[in-house]
């Protein structure tokens, strides 16, 4: 008999926008919904992913040695201790962890500078 693998669902208020998100179940996404809900800054980079620098690093136990982001991913960077969210695809990278998947909500992230995000976890019944 398999394990039945646990999905968790988030979102993420962005000035009054709010985005929805699966995150798969495995020891970063555990240590990650763990320290929710959490408010910060969330910025563009390299005008391919947004990303907001969590106050600890997450636990990297068992995770792949990294992964190929697409538009929709949401990741964990591991060297620089940041959530990344990807809205163009990019390259193979070293230390991200593939955490979910925006479910609705992505075209939210079409923005210049900086926006407050608050993520929380969808408790369902």
């Amino acid at each position: 008999m398999s394990k039945i693998q646990k999905v968790y669902k988030i979102q993420i208020e962005l000035d009054g926008a709010v985005l929805f998100a699966s995150l798969d179940d495995n020891p970063t996404v555990r240590d990650f919904i763990a320290r929710l809900p959490l408010t910060l800054e969330l910025k563009d980079y390299a005008s391919t992913e947004k990303v907001v620098f969590l106050p600890d690093k997450l636990t990297t136990q068992n995770a792949p040695p990294g992964s190929t982001p697409v538009v929709g991913d949401i990741s964990y960077y591991a060297p620089w201790g940041n959530l990344a969210i990807y809205y163009q695809d990019f390259a193979y990278s070293p230390g991200l962890v593939r955490l979910g998947r925006i479910s609705s909500g992505i075209e939210q992230l079409n923005f210049s500078g900086e926006k407050h995000a608050t993520i929380s976890l969808i408790h369902l019944n």
